[in-house]
């Protein structure tokens, strides 16, 4: 069976599951899955139900597809990613993504927790997203295109929406809550980095660093979909202030400030 008709019987399955018609897609990271709560749900489907879905693995990744209501949209949304580190190849971790497209998402929303690099930055801040560096060793587009989803060479010019950027930041002013922007590395994990590492990161140029995020957005980006990201910085490679850090550490400080980021999300997207 070809890759494309592995993306039809997904989609195949999960028509015979719901009646719900998304036009957004969301993929909420470690700790945020609070977004959920303000969907008006309508259908769950459990990934291990559905044909060619990997599994996630991961703590606080509850592995479901959420199909409802948000902010007047349709909506659908993955509770639980797929990441580098839990054996998946770069294909894999990217399969619900394709998914989504076959299922008519016009959007993509994603969240994620990172640590900081930026001395600027503060634990519990939150970063919208303007760039991003890919530092996997693997890329989702390797092997042969499938011109049917998009070209060979697809731009990167814009990753991140602009629109939706100015008007998160908009969203984010009217509410009192502050936000920065700026640029996320994905490296594969699943070790934090080293503060050596750190300082490579932020030498480059970024911002934050994660572990997921960037394939999923250059596979969207792929299909011409447009991307808003938003981080939680959990932790901070900064020198004279990095910590031992436990995933129990990350997700409560993403916890806590995930309602802000649910706010700004649910207001985004009843606007775009």
């Amino acid at each position: 069976m070809n890759i494309l008709d592995k993306f039809k019987e997904s989609h195949d399955y999960i028509k015979t599951r719901t009646n719900v018609e998304p036009t957004i897609g969301i993929i909420l990271g470690t700790g945020l899955g609070g977004l959920v709560s303000e969907i008006n749900i309508i259908d769950e489907i459990s990934y291990k139900d559905i044909p060619h879905f990997p599994v996630s693995t991961v703590q606080s990744h509850s592995g479901k597809l959420i199909f409802g209501e948000l902010g007047g949209k349709k909506v659908m949304a993955m509770q639980g990613r797929f990441h580098f580190y839990e054996g998946y190849t770069m294909q894999e971790c990217t399969f619900p993504v394709r998914v989504m497209k076959f299922l008519g998402i016009e959007r993509l929303f994603v969240s994620n927790a990172s640590g900081g690099v930026n001395p600027a930055m503060e634990i519990g801040e939150i970063m919208i997203q303007d760039d991003h560096i890919n530092l996997f060793p693997a890329h989702p587009l390797i092997g042969k295109n499938i011109d049917e989803l998009g070209p060979r060479f697809p731009d990167m010019s814009e990753p991140y929406c602009h629109k939706m950027i100015a008007l998160a930041k908009e969203i984010a002013k009217e509410n009192d809550i502050f936000v920065s922007t700026g640029t996320y590395a994905g490296l594969t994990g699943p070790t934090l980095e080293t503060p050596a590492e750190y300082n490579y990161v932020r030498a480059i140029g970024a911002d934050t660093v994660g572990m997921s995020t960037v394939p999923e957005v250059i596979v969207a980006r792929h299909m011409s979909i447009p991307c808003f990201a938003i981080s939680i910085i959990t932790d901070l490679g900064v020198p004279g202030k990095i910590q031992e850090v436990s995933v129990e550490d990350v997700i409560a400080v993403a916890s806590k400030a995930e309602p802000k980021m649910t706010l700004i999300m649910k207001e985004l997207i009843s606007r775009v």
